[in-house]
């Protein structure tokens, strides 16, 4: 259907963006104005670099538009999920009286065919904000809407659009917007969210970011609010891996804990499965970001206690406080939590946790606290008591600096730790992954792009990305499912 035009093809061609421009304008949409954008001379360019396409009938010109491998430098800043060979098509024009007859469908489908013929695995494009047709077009062939930019020469953001070209079109990471928990879920929260890592919380006191999750009603979304299980329905094994079709099974955080967090146990799959509606268990791992010299946490239960003593202390309230057992940290420390360890983050630690998916929690202790109406916090004494796991002893472990170091390897999740100074390539990726940076400014590349990550960002990285690398000076974590 598209051919190449000529230089005889070109009055017309100007005649036909004219006519377009005009039917444009008079509906209320000024993407274009003939003479400002687009002109006779992007068209001119456009022809001498063999990129302009026309589809004739019957001798009449019915449509124009360029095909290449061109992208304004404001499409670096959008989050595209597809490809690291893309391409486009611009300044799409069909004639009036051939508009709404599903010639666009079929002219996409040209470009497409043309961009494989260039080594193109992607296709990429925007249109105004206020171009409905367009942007319905875009719906019904399967586009996905990736985010949006702004040119100077008009007031409104113009959105945009991919395609995968193949289906082995590689995946790239996607930064997640996290959802938070805050107010009176998180009384023992704080500010540093916001402070140190310049994350959006609405309310103060706010105690976690969940950067990376599933969990119905704090999900985390793309940049244009697309769910994270609703992308995994979407895209399927080549995004989640074999979690496509399986219960997503980890959740990523940070955590902000300006006072003690309760004293709490986690049970595991069996006894969640039973007694929690077929919940997951939650086994976990922290890693210490910041923490006030001499900080501690509660990491298990003194060696000789028994269950009769532990029941005992819980009903007694602050008696528990002489059974729990303590231990020291300091940033850069990970400590492993699995089902059953009692445990509480201490005051001003800062964290990064890995866990699974999973919002059960037993609460033993709450250092008797109490809400601005007196009020203390519920507790679960009778579950937390069954699923205690009394032998548990292991310490903390430092992280250490090696380039990268898989410092935890367990049952749900491994934990690499990746130190950047100049380059330093990211793990392979096995069914997906969770990648953060904790310090420094970084860039992250792979085969035909790059992204700047900042301090605190999190991306998902799908089961089909490329071979990922990151540049600058910083630390990132990486967990993926084992």
């Amino acid at each position: 259907m598209l051919t190449k035009a000529t230089q005889t093809d070109f009055t017309p061609i100007c005649a036909l963006y004219q006519s377009v421009c005009a039917v444009m304008n008079a509906a209320g949409n000024d993407q274009w104005v003939w003479g400002e954008y687009p002109n006779e001379d992007f068209l001119q360019k456009s022809l001498d670099a063999g990129t302009l396409y026309i589809a004739k009938e019957d001798g009449a010109l019915l449509c124009a538009v360029t095909v290449d491998t061109h992208f304004d430098p404001e499409y670096e800043t959008v989050n595209w999920l597809f490809g690291t060979k893309p391409g486009a098509f611009h300044r799409l024009a069909i004639a009036p009286e051939h508009q709404g007859k599903g010639l666009g469908r079929k002219i996409i489908a040209d470009v497409c065919e043309i961009l494989l013929g260039m080594g193109c695995n992607t296709l990429r494009i925007d249109t105004y904000s206020n171009n409905e047709s367009a942007q319905k077009l875009y719906a019904a062939i399967g586009m996905r809407k990736a985010g949006e930019v702004r040119f100077f020469h008009r007031p409104l953001p113009f959105f945009c659009y991919e395609l995968p070209l193949t289906s082995t079109c590689p995946m790239l990471p996607l930064t997640m917007h996290p959802a938070f928990r805050g107010g009176k879920l998180t009384p023992w929260g704080g500010e540093k969210l916001r402070t140190v890592y310049g994350k959006p919380i609405a309310e103060v006191p706010t105690g976690e970011s969940l950067e990376v999750s599933c969990i119905p009603g704090l999900e985390s979304t793309d940049d244009t609010g697309v769910k994270l299980p609703d992308l995994i329905a979407r895209y399927g094994a080549r995004f989640a891996g074999k979690y496509a079709k399986e219960t997503f099974p980890l959740l990523l955080k940070f955590i902000d804990a300006a006072e003690s967090l309760s004293v709490q146990v986690h049970p595991d799959d069996a006894y969640a499965g039973a007694n929690e509606n077929g919940k997951l268990g939650k086994t976990e791992a922290w890693l210490i970001l910041d923490a006030p010299e001499g900080s501690q946490l509660v990491y298990g239960i003194k060696n000789g206690t028994n269950l009769a003593e532990l029941r005992t202390a819980c009903e007694a309230g602050a008696a528990v406080e002489n059974l729990l057992r303590k231990v020291d940290v300091k940033p850069g420390d990970v400590c492993f939590i699995p089902a059953g360890c009692v445990h509480a983050i201490g005051a001003g630690i800062m964290l990064y946790e890995i866990q699974q998916s999973s919002d059960v929690t037993y609460r033993f202790y709450d250092w008797d606290r109490v809400d601005k109406n007196g009020n203390r916090r519920e507790l679960h004494i009778d579950k937390a008591l069954d699923v205690t796991d009394l032998e548990f002893t292991l310490d903390p472990i430092p992280a250490g600096d090696a380039p990268v170091a898989r410092v935890l390897n367990e049952t749900y999740f491994t934990l690499d730790l990746i130190n950047v100074a100049g380059e330093q390539n990211v793990p392979a990726i096995n069914h997906f992954g969770m990648l953060t940076v904790l310090e420094g400014d970084l860039i992250l590349t792979w085969q035909g792009g790059s992204r700047k990550l900042v301090r605190g960002e999190s991306l998902y990285v799908p089961a089909a990305s490329p071979l990922l690398t990151l540049t600058g000076k910083g630390r990132a974590a990486l967990s993926m499912p084992r």
